[in-house]
């Protein structure tokens, strides 16, 4: 059976993804990271949704504790507030401060360690280009040219077989991807989207927003319990 490694968060966007891997015929082999972020419930959010897809004991929790070290975002330094806003108001089109530098960068380098040992063809990885135009490591361009360097930089790639990295989500709202996880199935009761990291989504933080305005676009109701 082909295998593909999916970069699991524990998130409604990547728990999409590892629907729609296995929607595709994917053995799929999930892999979490767990980078300092305040949101560590998304760490057990990620072990509950591979369960639910019984790929619990191939899950992966990779620590990559220095990236709190360095801060510089509002997930990974606690001196920076996670913004909040309006339930109306737009979402900021600047790079937002919860873009974590290098993250889908190192995410992508590891997963493409354990693809090449397993012998996946495909990681996929739920970045999306719309919801967050301005995050640099979310673009179409930023995938190619890592696929370009895994090509490179693999004993697969150099012998003709490189790893593709699969991104079905990157062009959809966020409407169209719940739509999608629905007919799917895929558990979004298992997941997390806040930024804020409580037993309650904060229901105000840009994350929760977008989630709460895609699930109401698609007239369908949110799973999780919110604090507002």
């Amino acid at each position: 059976m082909k295998k593909a490694v999916v970069i699991l968060s524990g998130g409604l966007d990547s728990t999409t993804c590892m629907g729609i891997a296995r929607d595709q015929g994917y053995d799929i082999y999930p892999i979490t990271f767990d980078y300092g972020q305040r949101q560590k419930r998304e760490i057990e959010n990620a072990r509950q949704v591979a369960a639910y897809y019984h790929t619990a004991g191939r899950h992966k929790v990779i620590s990559l504790g220095f990236l709190k070290e360095f801060g510089g975002s509002a997930l990974t330094d606690e001196s920076i507030d996670v913004p909040e806003a309006g339930h109306m108001g737009p979402v900021d089109s600047d790079i937002p401060i919860t873009y974590v530098p290098g993250r889908n960068l190192l995410f992508l380098s590891i997963a493409t360690s354990y693809a090449e040992v397993i012998g996946a063809e495909a990681i996929y990885i739920g970045v999306n280009a719309l919801d967050y135009s301005g995050y640099p490591d979310c673009r179409p361009e930023f995938i190619r040219k890592v696929e370009e360097v895994m090509a490179l930089a693999t004993r697969v790639g150099v012998e003709g077989g490189p790893i593709r990295i699969e991104t079905p989500l990157i062009h959809w709202t966020k409407a169209e991807i719940i739509r999608e996880g629905n007919r799917l199935e895929v558990p979004y009761h298992l997941t997390t989207s806040c930024y804020n990291g409580q037993e309650k989504a904060c229901g105000v933080c840009d994350s929760c927003r977008l989630r709460l305005k895609g699930f109401e676009e698609n007239g369908s109701k949110d799973p999780i319990p919110y604090r507002v």
